[in-house]
């Protein structure tokens, strides 16, 4: 079979449970077993497929004709769609065999068909977008992620909350799409005129010159409905509401692989169909990626809501992926394909390691939800004691993301980081002062990713329970949601070890899209070491790292335990106090307080406090109340007038319906009336 038959046979199989879970809704166990069991198979397939197609180098199209008379679909794999093939595929397996456990522990009288149904959709539809090889189907897979994951973030719809998110999401999701939908019919208008419909197919598009105005043109609309989707500062204010209220393993697949979809078309529509472009186009993209990079971190560093931080951490990850690829823009423009290369692999990668270790932390955070039956870290702590499991596996999603070595996070960044340190003199003023300021910007996100993770991790499972109800009630995850987080962590681990394999297997993109490939230089040394552009300049050993961590760990384990005195159990120190309670412990406000003074202009911060209890003394009140909301600034800049505008015109708007025919019959006869000036 060739990768574009198995990708084929995945997709089939993903469309199988949507048929037989109304079949077997009567059993709950069977719909669950069965319909995540044929996803989990389907999604291997997909990666299979993906991983050869990329390592094949192989591109093989098709024709369906299932679409309008004249407007059949075109599907088409090569190695870009085959690495996000293999992207989407390699989460939807973890978090399908996750999905079986989850499922189960979820309400007794919660309907599962409809769940499931949605759930398939939703990764089919993601499949379908990379697969599309016309703007008709493309947007056609688009609308079918969108609409499933919509059904999705609703699925407990009985809660208010839920119901705001989905339809923010579905507001945002449909202007992104109008503005891709524009995007589109500029290419194929100058691919093929107006004379034949030929011209919206992606062939005809990659095979035009476009003029600079209208490449212009169609690249900002296709960015702005993309970023919308990935949720790009100022475009994000969707993504921190519907991702926490959404089902876990369905927040892994929307922060994990869905936003990635819109870096699948940012780089299809760029480096594929435009090819040529001005140096300000990736200038804008670097912008864009440094601000959504700094901003979304400090945003997740004033969360106490466990899954809406993650989902702030989405939006600081796609701008660090942005900042790849508007690296990669500039230096394409500038004909350096071989630091093109570079950047653009950085991007890439990244948006596998974000894929893989993002989606392994909303995991854990459903096990602590379904545990706990709480999002706010405020009133969590001590859970490692009960879930050693989850923790575990929840620390190493966290030091993945803090970009720590020898995990995953670590090799993309500091890709990144080669990217704007190999950068040359580019003779433009502007990019001598903003290349070196993204640097520092990069250095400055990654040390408050590694702030809020400690934040992260330290409120939720470290210290004293502070919760409500008795810790006693808390239980670790059941296996299969073990088994899901513990194959994303082991990825998280591998794909730190061995980034010179994985990066040889991708070299492919890199000379297809910008014309430069890194695997020469990067694999110079073996496996072992990587150099991503000479090993004079810089070299990284993933390897070596983790073999001096371990011997670090061993000799320190050793002189520990072979004396019998060796360790002696204390009680904690306890600053003089008698003893340590949960009320004396960091909590995530106040973790996050000394950031707060600092970048405090940044947010709409509200802070309040007053005694709830009668006074002892007029300088210490018996017990206060605290009362903090930090609030995004663009909801008051943006989002809040376009609100207020709205409403106005649909008052307006709403004057027309009068209720009287006589005023219906003078709106006919005065459009009739201007009709016959008009077109006279």
């Amino acid at each position: 079979m060739t990768p574009f038959d198995i990708a084929i046979a995945s997709l089939f199989l993903m469309f199988a449970p949507v048929i037989l879970a109304p079949c077997c809704a009567r059993s709950r166990n069977l719909t669950i077993h069965l319909s995540f069991s044929l996803t989990a198979a389907a999604s291997l397939a997909a990666v299979i497929a993906g991983i050869l197609c990329v390592h094949l180098e192989s591109t093989t199209s098709a024709v369906v004709q299932m679409g309008l008379p004249d407007l059949p679909f075109h599907l088409r794999l090569d190695p870009l769609a085959g690495f996000f093939l293999c992207v989407i595929g390699l989460l939807a397996f973890f978090v399908s065999i996750y999905s079986i456990g989850y499922v189960k522990a979820m309400p007794a009288n919660r309907p599962i068909t409809r769940f499931v149904v949605f759930f398939c959709l939703f990764i089919a539809g993601m499949l379908l977008v990379v697969l599309a090889d016309d703007a008709f189907f493309f947007l056609v897979a688009w609308g079918l992620m969108a609409a499933s994951s919509y059904f999705l973030v609703l699925y407990e719809d009985e809660k208010t909350e839920n119901r705001r998110a989905a339809y923010l999401y579905l507001v945002i999701a449909h202007v992104g799409a109008i503005a891709i939908l524009l995007s589109f019919g500029v290419m194929a208008a100058q691919a093929n005129g107006f004379e034949t419909f030929q011209g919206y197919t992606f062939d005809a598009m990659r095979a035009t010159s476009y003029p600079l105005g209208w490449a212009t043109a169609a690249f900002l609309l296709s960015f702005f409905g993309f970023a919308a989707k990935a949720g790009v500062i100022p475009l994000h204010v969707w993504l921190p509401e519907a991702h926490p209220v959404a089902p876990s393993n369905v927040s892994a697949l929307m922060s994990g692989v869905m936003l990635k979809t819109s870096i699948y078309g940012i780089v299809r529509i760029t480096f594929d169909f435009l090819k040529e472009f001005p140096w300000w186009w990736g200038g804008i993209v670097l912008v864009l990626g440094l601000v959504s990079a700094v901003l979304g971190v400090l945003y997740a560093l004033m969360q106490h809501d466990l899954k809406r931080l993650l989902a702030y951490h989405s939006v600081e990850n796609i701008g660090i992926i942005l900042i790849g690829l508007g690296l990669a823009m500039i230096f394409t423009s500038f004909h350096l394909p071989l630091l093109a290369s570079l950047a653009l692999i950085a991007a890439l990668y990244h948006t596998l390691n974000h894929a893989m270790f993002k989606g392994l932390l909303f995991m854990g955070a459903g096990a602590v939800l379904h545990a706990t039956h709480e999002r706010n870290m405020e009133e969590m702590g001590g859970l490692i004691h009960r879930m050693p499991w989850t923790s575990a596996l929840f620390l190493i999603g966290c030091v993945s993301i803090a970009a720590l070595p020898p995990f995953n996070g670590f090799v993309s960044e500091w890709l990144t980081f080669q990217a704007f340190l190999f950068s040359p003199a580019l003779h433009r003023p502007i990019l001598s002062l903003l290349i070196p300021l993204g640097a520092a910007l990069l250095a400055l996100t990654g040390a408050l990713a590694a702030a809020c993770f400690v934040k992260a991790f330290g409120v939720t499972f470290l210290g004293h329970w502070r919760g409500h109800h008795h810790i006693q009630q808390v239980r670790e995850a059941g296996w299969s949601m073990r088994i899901g987080m513990l194959l994303a962590a082991l990825t998280c681990f591998l794909l730190g070890i061995f980034p010179t394999v994985v990066i040889t297997w991708m070299d492919v993109l890199s000379r297809q899209m910008v014309g430069g490939k890194i695997a020469t230089s990067a694999g110079a040394f073996g496996w072992m070491w990587l150099t991503p552009y000479s090993h004079e300049r810089a070299s990284y050993s993933g390897f070596n790292v983790f073999i001096g961590i371990l011997a670090v760990v061993l000799v320190a384990w050793l002189l520990l335990h072979a004396r019998k005195a060796g360790i002696r159990r204390v009680p904690i120190w306890d600053c003089g106090f008698e003893k340590l309670t949960p009320r004396m412990q960091y909590t995530a406000t106040s973790f996050a307080m000394p950031i707060r003074r600092i970048f405090g202009f940044l947010f709409a911060i509200r802070e309040e406090s007053h005694a709830v209890e009668p006074l002892r003394h007029a300088a210490y009140p018996q017990r206060l109340q605290y009362r903090l909301r930090v609030r995004d600034r663009f909801w008051g800049w943006i989002y809040e007038p376009l609100r207020e505008i709205a409403f106005f015109l649909a008052r307006k708007i709403g004057n027309l319906q009068q209720g009287r025919i006589q005023v219906y019959l003078l709106y006919s006869f005065v459009t009739i009336i201007v009709l016959l000036v008009f077109l006279g």
